[in-house]
């Protein structure tokens, strides 16, 4: 039997309890407010919410209204077209997800690196923490799915194994991650939203991950509760 790679998690004081008060709360969100009024405008609408709030955490200076006139810059017009293709992606990252990080990579920096590069980890270092990555997502465990997807975030940030856009990258698997491991299968929630109104917090836990070692690991699952409270915040399920 494989060994669970997140059951390190499980133990550490507040993540459990934090994870499950914010599944608590995005349950809450899409069975009394969402059910009855779901439709496709609202999850294109999220999805939208999110292509620009990571766009700006990767450096664009597009408003929310540039993106909706299609008038963003070269970032956001990148964050929009992962978004047109993101949930198309689900069952390739539920069974490759190798091939769900080419893809959004591809989509993201397409007409801003060489055709070469697109979608290929930089060297043979980040290809093989990219294989890490995907064993993360794969690999049946018990912590709480949330977790993992706030796991395999930080991992793509900090491993950064494409040549440019690994924010948009990490930001996006987060985001189907929270739809293929049924915590919100219609994509109503906006994580990005939500680390982009944290964004000190946020940027600074991302580097705890990559660098503080157990400590800053813990801080960035305990920052991840918080955002993911914000991102049921963000939906537009509550802020039309």
């Amino acid at each position: 039997m494989t060994a669970d790679p997140h059951a390190w998690l499980i133990g550490l004081e507040g993540v459990p309890s934090g994870f499950a008060g914010a599944r608590d709360g995005i349950d809450v969100l899409l069975r009394d407010r969402g059910l009855r009024r779901t439709s496709p405008e609202l999850t294109a609408e999220s999805l939208l919410r999110g292509a620009h709030a990571s766009a700006v955490l990767e450096g664009s200076g597009s408003s929310l209204d540039d993106v909706r006139a299609d008038a963003g810059d070269e970032i956001a017009v990148s964050a929009v077209r992962i978004s047109t293709e993101l949930l198309g992606l689900l069952p390739v990252l539920r069974q490759q997800p190798l091939q769900a990080f080419a893809r959004l990579h591809t989509l993201a920096a397409r007409g801003i690196l060489p055709d070469e590069m697109l979608g290929r980890p930089r060297d043979g270092e980040a290809a093989s923490k990219l294989r890490g990555i995907a064993e993360l997502v794969t690999a049946p465990s018990k912590a709480p799915a949330l977790a993992v997807a706030a796991v395999v975030h930080a991992e793509l940030i900090s491993a950064a194994p494409f040549g440019s856009h690994n924010g948009l990258v990490a930001r996006a698997t987060e985001r189907l991650l929270l739809a293929v491991k049924g915590v919100d299968e219609k994509s109503l929630v906006v994580p990005e939203a939500a680390h982009l109104a944290l964004r000190p917090q946020y940027e600074s836990n991302l580097r705890g991950w990559a660098e503080g070692g157990p400590a800053g690991m813990h801080a960035w699952l305990l920052y991840a509760t918080e955002a993911y409270a914000a991102a049921a915040d963000a939906s537009p399920l509550v802020r039309p």
